[in-house]
């Protein structure tokens, strides 16, 4: 089944540039789903820091990204995904039951490290030993997280170890250690697919934006 008319998705702007998709990896995930399912979309870029009435009408508590499927608004990039899944099997993202938590616990730790303070309460070594399990996962099954084919669970880590990249590199000096040299592979392949490059933000700027308050308070 295709959509014929365009979905609506409701996607975080750049902070400080209204009219410039921004730096959310949620957003981000959504709206590389639908480019890898070839769906049409029409994107209204929410200010999240001066949100319009018209979008809190349609999201209560604020929160991006929400699509609209027929006449009811949905929140949250799990349920999107998974409800694109379903009304648009072809072609198929499903990500493989036993490959399906593969990634899925780097953004804590990547989190806590990028906002750490205290070089030994252990978040580098957290978000490494994650890393490493990536790599370890894609040296026996990639060169995506499933084989041959990207899915669903590539398309959430994606925006994910971009954020890492331009923000480690910014805020900490710090980069992925050179030895993972499959996770570098992977995302390599990753950030030059046509997808992404459609999706993601405009310049790394809008990124380091966006975490800068976090990261700094």
């Amino acid at each position: 089944m295709a959509a014929s008319e365009p979905l609506q998705v409701c996607v975080k702007a750049a902070t400080g540039a209204p009219d410039v998709l921004g730096d959310c990896p949620f957003c981000q995930r959504v709206i590389l789903t639908l480019e890898e399912k070839h769906l049409p979309y029409e994107m209204k870029l929410v200010d999240l820091s001066d949100k319009p009435q018209w979008f809190l009408e349609i999201s209560p508590e604020g929160k991006v990204p929400v699509v609209k499927f027929d006449d009811k608004w949905v929140a949250d990039s799990d349920v999107i995904t998974q409800l694109l899944e379903e009304k648009y099997p072809n072609p198929s993202l499903v990500t493989p039951p036993e490959f399906a938590s593969v990634g899925s616990k780097i953004f804590p730790p990547f989190v806590k490290f990028l906002k750490s303070k205290d070089p030994n309460d252990g978040s580098e070594q957290a978000l490494l030993d994650e890393l490493r399990a990536l790599d370890e996962h894609l040296k026996a099954h990639g060169p995506y997280i499933a084989g041959e084919n990207v899915c669903a669970a590539d398309l959430s880590l994606a925006p994910k170890l971009y954020h890492l990249k331009v923000t480690f590199g910014y805020f900490k000096s710090w980069t992925i250690p050179k030895d993972l040299t499959h996770v570098h592979k992977y995302t390599e392949l990753l950030f030059s697919r046509e997808s992404f490059l459609k999706t993601k933000p405009p310049k790394d700027e809008y990124v380091i934006a966006g975490w800068a308050p976090k990261v700094n308070a």
